[in-house]
């Protein structure tokens, strides 16, 4: 199923032809990301299995997930801009069944170190799992 936020970022990308044009933009998503807490920047909220530092929060509204985040490295700041861009604003149960299929189709994939990889499948598997922690809140 077609996801317009995701359909949206792939269209975005596709206008680059070289992969350091499509880091510049991370680094230029990294500032639309919603600033965290002070008090969420804490081990608490550290995101194991990233060799950079980043810090997630969230919290739950009206039955819908919103998140706040940040990273002491710009590319993973962007990286992470992107994934709050999609999956904020939906319930528990969308981000959980959630395909993610704008990474592979923007490239990010397989343009990522393995460091790197490893540290966006842990910040997606701790997106979803405090999906799955707050709807049980509700």
């Amino acid at each position: 199923m077609k996801d317009n936020i995701q359909e949206a970022i792939i269209e975005e990308f596709s206008i680059f032809d070289e992969w350091l044009d499509k880091y510049d933009y991370l680094i230029e998503l990294s500032d639309s990301l919603p600033p965290i807490a002070s008090e969420h920047r804490t081990e608490q909220y550290v995101i194991k299995g990233c060799q950079s530092r980043v810090w997630v929060d969230a919290r739950i509204e009206d039955g819908k997930i919103f998140y706040s985040a940040d990273s002491d490295a710009i590319i993973t700041k962007g990286i992470i801009a992107l994934l709050i861009r999609v999956m904020n604003g939906r319930t528990p149960q969308e981000i959980v069944d959630l395909d993610l299929y704008f990474i592979d189709a923007i490239g990010l994939g397989e343009n990522l170190s393995p460091t790197r990889s490893n540290g966006l499948v842990a910040m997606i598997k701790q997106m979803k799992m405090y999906a799955l922690a707050l709807s049980s809140r509700q």
